[in-house]
C-alpha cells in the first residue's frame, strides 16, 4: 500500500507548473526540528480540492487540471488566484473528523483527492466559487503536521524510504499519527531532478504518557 501511494505522489510531482521557490506556502511555525524532519503548527487553511478516479499514472494530472483551471479564472468572478505550494494528494477515503485522512487499501485504480491551499488573504466569503462542480472549497482547522523533506525525482522507493524514516522518528520522539500519510510536491517540472522538493506529511499529536 505504501508503495502504491508513493507511486501516485511521484506521478503528480512531475506535473506541477509552479515556480521553483517563489510560490507562497501556508502559514506555519516549526515546533520541532531534526535534520530534514519538522513538526509544524499550521494555521487554519482553505483548500480547493477535487476527487479523481483512475490509475496511479493519471490521477495526478487529471486532478491537477480542474484545480489549475479554477485558480486561473474558471470561477464565478473570472478572477485569477495566486498559486501556492505544495500541491497535495491523498486517497479519497482518507478522512478523520472531516479534516484529516486515515488509511485505506489502495489498488492500482482508485479515488484520489488532489488539493491546492488557497492564499492566506482569502476567506470562504471572498473566494469566488468554482464554475466546475467537481471542484470544492473546504476549511481546514489548525493542525500539527510532521513532514520529512527530500529532493530528487520522486521515485516510489524514495517515498517509501522517507515515510519509514518519518514514522520511525515519530515513534521514537513521542508523537502519534492522527491520520495517514499525504504527499506534497513543491517544484515545477523543469526543475532539475536533484533539486525537486518533495515531502511526506503526517498529521500528529503528542502521544499520551
Amino acid at each position: 500500500m505504501r508503495i502504491a501511494f508513493a507511486l501516485a505522489a511521484a506521478t503528480l510531482a512531475i506535473s506541477i507548473p509552479m515556480t521553483a521557490s517563489a510560490a507562497e506556502e501556508p502559514p506555519h511555525s516549526v515546533v520541532a526540528e531534526d535534520g530534514k524532519i519538522q513538526v509544524r503548527e499550521y494555521a487554519p487553511q482553505i483548500v480547493a480540492e477535487v476527487t479523481v478516479t483512475g490509475d496511479m499514472a493519471r490521477a495526478g494530472n487529471s486532478g491537477f487540471r480542474p484545480l489549475a483551471d479554477y485558480i486561473f479564472g474558471n470561477n464565478t468572478a473570472q478572477q485569477s488566484i495566486e498559486m501556492t505550494a505544495p500541491v497535495t494528494r491523498r486517497p479519497a477515503s482518507q478522512k478523520i473528523e472531516m479534516t484529516a485522512p486515515v488509511t485505506r487499501t489502495q489498488n492500482s485504480v482508485g479515488d484520489w483527492v488532489v488539493a491546492f491551499v488557497m492564499p492566506d488573504e482569502w476567506t470562504m466569503d471572498t473566494l469566488p466559487a468554482p464554475n466546475n462542480p467537481d471542484v470544492t472549497l473546504r476549511e481546514v482547522p489548525s493542525e500539527q503536521i510532521a513532514a520529512i523533506r527530500f529532493n530528487g525525482s520522486g521515485r516510489a522507493a524514495t517515498y517509501a524510504k522517507n515515510q519509514d524514516r518519518l514514522e520511525t522518528w515519530l515513534a521514537e520522539n513521542g508523537y502519534e499519527a492522527t491520520g495517514a500519510v499525504s504527499y506534497a510536491g513543491y517544484s515545477a517540472p523543469w526543475v532539475p531532478a536533484p533539486m525537486k522538493r518533495h515531502e511526506v506529511m503526517i498529521p500528529v499529536k503528542r502521544a499520551a504518557p
